[in-house]
This record gives C-alpha cells, structure tokens and sequence, in this order.
C-alpha cells in the first residue's frame, strides 16, 4: 500500500484486484470475446458469404450485443461486489475512510476491471477484422467501445444504488431488483413507447420517441453508436426526425452525452447518500 495514496485510490485499487480475481469476470471476458468475435465473423452468413465483416459491419451488428450484455454483467457483477455479507460490511466499513469513499473507490475499481473484460472482446475481434478486412470504419468501432465504457459505467451506477445498504439476506432482493431493472431498460421501455407512440398523431409519437430514446441509457448508446457507424441510413426517415429534433448531429451528441452523463452521475451521487445514511 503506497504511504501517499488517496484512500479513495487505495480503495479502487484493491476493488480492481479483487474483480479481476473473480471467475466472474473472467468469464465475462472469455465469453465476450467469443461473441464479438462470432459477430465478426459470422456478418456474411445470412447472405451466402463467408470471411470477417470490416469494422462499420461489425460495429452495427455488434451494437445489440453490447445493448443486451453490458448493462446485464454491469448491474449483476456491481450489485454482488457492493452488496457484501454481514461480516464483510462490518469489517470494511469500520475502517478510517468515509462510506462515500469506499463506495466511489468500488465503483472505480469495478468499472477498470469490467471494462478491461469489454477491451479484451473488442481487442480481440478488431485484431481479427483489422487483419482480414482493413481499417475502414475503424473510427465507429472506437465509438461503439466508447459507448460501451459509458454503458458500464452507467449501470454500475444504477447498481450501486440498488445495492446501497443491502447486505445479507437483501442481496437476494437487489439482485432480483436488478434483473427487473435490466428488463426495464432493455426491452420493456422500447416496447412501451412504441406501443404509446402506435396511438399518438405522428409528429407526437416522433417527440414522444426521441425523448424515450435520449431518456433511456441503453438507448442513447444504441441510438448514438448506429448514427455514428451508419449516419441517417442507421433509421431512414427516423434518423432525420431524430437529427430535426435535437437540432443536428452536434445537438444529437449533446443530447445523448448529456443523457448519459446524468445516468452516471445522479444514481452515483443518491448511493453514496443513502450509503451514508444507512444502518449497517
């Protein structure tokens, strides 16, 4: 332990260690790996083709897995590492540093080591692209890491809160919240306002859209990553609604970075509140 280190650092250092440690996220990394890499490689098949998409390919097949995997490991892996037993609480607690900053430390140490996991898998199958198909559209796949990283750190986020003050017996509890959350965010929001908007005049149902797609993290990540990779023929018609709406691409990347930012932050800022507040 570095005699000059900020306990806040201390506390995200070990938290890293501890998460590269775990099967968990090795597992993670193995699996994420194949994945990517399986979607790399397999863009061609539905088209009687073979061999490796180039990047802007990959990056837009690639966008769903992201969209699916990242939130679920993120809220998962953050709510069993800041959810600990009785007697583990008790110990890490009684040490000489405030509550908020052995939450802020874990969540730094957890969101290194998951999106190290996330590095390897895009690591591995642009190596692969990269030598098969060249660098074009490179550019989009580095973006769709980027939103990745964001992803991460937005559910960790949402996960520390869930798991603010459950130890024991109500680790059970937050990781069923979890799941529910997860499903929330993946699939039942989209479902919801597509069904709200079906009923709506057009240009109602069009603001309504936008709204739940800036709203929503996995959304903005979604929604931003295919308009970088594919521009306005990501939505068709939808794409330039959506660019009309938020006054073009730069009030569209404001938008969403913004979304995004507020998403990390807001559910950060309550866990370490209620952290603080919380019997243990």
């Amino acid at each position: 332990m570095s005699a000059g280190a900020s306990p806040l650092l201390l506390v995200a250092r070990q938290e890293l260690l501890l998460a590269a440690r775990s099967r968990w996220v090795q597992i993670f990394a193995g699996v994420f790996a194949l994945l990517a890499l399986g979607v790399a490689g397999s863009g061609y098949v539905l088209s009687g083709g073979h061999g490796f998409q180039d990047f802007a390919r990959t990056s837009a097949s690639l966008v769903e897995l992201v969209a699916l995997v990242v939130p679920l490991a993120a809220l998962l892996m953050g709510v069993l590492a800041l959810a600990p037993e009785r007697g583990t609480a008790e110990l890490l607690y009684a040490q000489p540093v405030s509550r908020r900053t052995i939450l802020l430390g874990e969540l730094l140490g957890l969101f290194a080591a998951l999106s190290a996991a996330e590095l390897v898998g895009f690591g591995v199958a642009g190596v692969v692209v990269f030598s098969q198909a060249g660098e074009e559209g490179g550019g989009g796949y580095a973006l769709l890491v980027l939103g990745a990283a964001l992803l991460t750190a937005a559910f960790l986020a949402i996960a520390a809160l869930i798991a603010a003050g459950a130890v024991g017996r109500r680790r059970v509890r937050a990781l069923a919240v979890a799941v529910v959350v997860w499903f929330a965010a993946v699939v039942l929001l989209d479902v919801a306002a597509l069904g709200v908007a079906s009923l709506l005049p057009s240009g109602t149902a069009s603001r309504l859209l936008v709204v739940a797609v800036i709203a929503n993290p996995v959304g903005a990540v979604r929604t931003g990553s295919l308009l970088a990779v594919e521009g306005t023929a990501a939505f068709g018609a939808a794409s330039l609604a959506f660019l009309r709406l938020t006054g073009g691409p730069a009030g569209a990347a404001a938008a969403l970075a913004s979304s995004l930012a507020l998403w990390i932050v807001v559910p950060a800022a309550l866990a370490a509140r209620r952290i603080g507040r919380v019997d243990l």
